[in-house]
């Protein structure tokens, strides 16, 4: 993964406002169901998952399944200078995803995570 991530991979990906917007919500809240995100975008499910899907083909993104729920989350092998330029842009513009973070933790019925076991 990290010797195919390069600068104009990752910066084609978080140049569209809807992946940005995905990316700064997964690396804050670390993992989010489709549902979460379409309810924090106020966008349509099929506008998300179409971006998730390029996020998670670019190696940006990583999937699982529970039961009828995908999650997102980073990419586990995601280099350390992606997520450190994902961490300064959140930090940084904390103001600009306020919106988005409203609606997520206003959002009833949040799908439960099933606790990781060893």
């Amino acid at each position: 993964m990290a010797d195919q991530m390069n600068p104009t991979i990752v910066f084609k990906c978080l140049a569209d406002d809807t992946r940005l917007r995905l990316m700064l919500l997964i690396t804050r809240e670390e993992e989010l169901c489709v549902c979460e995100l379409t309810c924090a975008l106020d966008e349509s499910q099929p506008k998300i998952s179409r971006h998730l899907a390029q996020l998670r083909t670019s190696g940006l993104l990583a999937d699982r399944r529970q039961g009828q729920w995908v999650y997102y989350r980073l990419h586990p092998d995601l280099p350390d200078w992606v997520r450190r330029v994902l961490s300064t842009a959140l930090d940084a513009n904390q103001q600009w995803l306020a919106p988005e973070t409203r609606r997520l933790n206003a959002m009833g019925d949040r799908p439960e995570r099933v606790a990781a076991c060893c």
